[in-house]
């Protein structure tokens, strides 16, 4: 692929990009852009070299070196250099995840998982070559994960390099750390002892989504939760005009649309908290093989499940080499269902701002459009719908493939599982947007009313109801003819119901109704939101 006139003019610190002129200014050492050259590559530049798979070709001004490929540049890593969004620009919002779902915190659960594995050890009095540790070595021991920091794990990175294996690495780390501790150096060669790489993983990767919900995704997901809580009872009394296919339908209140959210989040919110997060530890295809053969007398699956449990995870007994995540798949399809809910909020509230049912807050300094001054956009909104789109092509490969593995194990769901990160921080990047756009909200109640005021039509439904129960023939058909396709006014409703042959204490009720009172028991629901969600939450 040929880019026409692209050239680079590195000699005259100028750049043409597609006829455009700009100056180019090579930065300069240590420069924020943190692009250095590497000492390999000449400065002089010569034809030929590819930049971006493209070939650049000279402009009409001068004869052009073209630029060097961008692999001969070393990028330090920062936010400007980062891949993945969550982690350049989206850094700040979703660091509370950072000591959960990154490379550290994988390093550190499995650091957790190999200690707690030789304490065990040492509370089993079959094992007698690991006799019980004092309380000074299990202080030790237990001082290595409290005090683990992130240059432990760069420790085990180092290690890494030579093994070619990450839980090796793990395993080399903590020798080295307890070989200058008498008690412990004696039984080193326990550490790791019958296990499998996936029984150390799965035990990590299931501490890590626990404590990630548990600190960062629940408390977030609750905040949201309340917040349109909120909205719906301090709006429970606001008259709306409905919609439905787009078009004006029987009002209800703003309050009680908020609260259906409110409600449907709640389940799923529920549902994802009752999810049990399971945990293996069986050896290499499931059947405590080598352990039997070390250790005949001890009733291993009693033993795994006692650590498995410790550990405040559910234990499951029958899986292969890799516990079966399944219940990562119904743990993820549960985010997937509370996301797609509140990508439905998200929507509604974009549809409510376009009609001018909400004003937005405005911030000084902020900018709507770069050419249209006036713009007050609902982006956050906007954000939280597109960060529940990426979150859910993340989560929803990971409940499909996850569960699936050839015969006892294949090796598909390790670098699958590396990035359960990815849809847990768009998702908190979502639920965080869909706060803030909360935040700037303020209800537009003249426009409310404006609609109301103007869809006298919406009282046909009530009216011809009420004819039915009198016993006033072809009700449906006379409202139709009054107002399908036809201006509707007060007075001509007024008018058509002070023709009717029903009680005049219904048509007295029927003449006070309008398209402000006419809720139903919309008001009442909205008002009793947080008792509702308190039951769905079983409290």
């Amino acid at each position: 692929m040929e880019l026409g006139n692209f050239a680079a003019v590195l000699n005259s610190n100028q750049f043409s990009y597609f006829g455009f002129q700009a100056k180019f200014q090579r930065p300069n050492e240590g420069s924020s852009l943190f692009l250095r050259q590497s000492p390999n590559v000449s400065t002089s530049l010569t034809r030929g070299h590819s930049f971006s798979g493209a070939i650049l070709k000279e402009t009409n001004r001068t004869s052009v070196k073209v630029m060097a490929k961008m692999d001969d540049f070393d990028f330090e890593y920062s936010m400007l250099t980062a891949i993945s969004p969550v982690d350049g620009r989206y850094r700040s919002f979703v660091k509370e995840l950072v000591p959960y779902v990154t490379e550290y915190a994988l390093i550190y659960y499995r650091v957790l998982v190999e200690i707690q594995w030789l304490l065990k050890l040492s509370q089993t009095p079959e094992v007698v070559e690991v006799p019980r540790f004092s309380n000074e070595a299990t202080s030790f021991l237990l001082g290595i994960i409290n005090g683990f920091v992130v240059d432990d794990a760069w420790e085990v990175k180092e290690i890494e390099k030579v093994t070619n294996h990450d839980v090796k690495a793990v395993e080399y780390f903590l020798k080295q750390k307890c070989q200058s501790h008498p008690e412990i150096a004696k039984v080193l060669e326990f550490f790791h002892f019958a296990c499998t790489s996936e029984d150390i993983n799965n035990l990590a990767h299931a501490l890590m989504l626990k404590d990630a919900l548990n600190n960062v995704l629940f408390p977030t997901m609750d905040n949201l939760i309340e917040a349109i809580c909120k909205m719906a009872k301090d709006n429970a009394h606001i008259p709306m005009l409905s919609r439905t296919h787009g078009q004006p339908a029987s009002p209800t209140t703003l309050g009680k649309e908020m609260a259906i959210f409110a409600v449907r989040l709640t389940r799923e919110r529920r549902d994802i908290s009752q999810v049990e997060i399971m945990g293996k530890f069986a050896g290499a295809v499931g059947n405590y093989n080598a352990h039997l053969v070390a250790y005949p007398e001890v009733d291993w699956p009693q033993i795994a499940e006692e650590f498995v449990t410790s550990l405040g995870l559910s234990f499951n007994p029958y899986v292969t080499q890799i516990e079966t995540h399944d219940y990562m798949a119904k743990l993820f399809h549960a985010t997937y269902r509370f996301n797609n809910i509140l990508l439905d909020f998200d929507r509604d509230m974009w549809s409510y701002i376009s009609l001018g049912y909400f004003k937005q807050i405005t911030k000084a300094g902020e900018i709507g459009s770069s050419t249209m001054p006036h713009k007050v956009n609902p982006i956050d909104f906007e954000n939280s719908e597109g960060n529940i789109g990426v979150a859910g092509y993340n989560l929803s490969h990971l409940s499909m493939k996850l569960p699936v593995s050839r015969l006892q194990r294949d090796l598909t769901d390790s670098t699958v599982l590396r990035n359960i990160g990815v849809g847990l921080a768009h998702s908190l990047l979502s639920y965080k947007a869909t706060l803030r756009g909360i935040s700037k909200l303020q209800v537009n109640t003249a426009r409310l009313n404006e609609d109301l005021d103007n869809c006298w039509e919406v009282l046909a439904e009530p009216i011809q109801t009420v004819m039915r129960r009198y016993g006033v023939p072809e009700p449906y058909e006379k409202l139709k003819e009054l107002t399908r396709g036809r201006a509707v006014t007060k007075e001509s409703i007024r008018e058509f119901i002070e023709g009717l042959e029903i009680p005049e204490e219904a048509k007295s009720n029927l003449l006070e109704l309008t398209p402000h009172s006419y809720v139903g028991a919309a008001v009442g629901l909205a008002r009793m939101v947080d008792k509702t969600v308190s039951l769905v939450k079983g409290i």
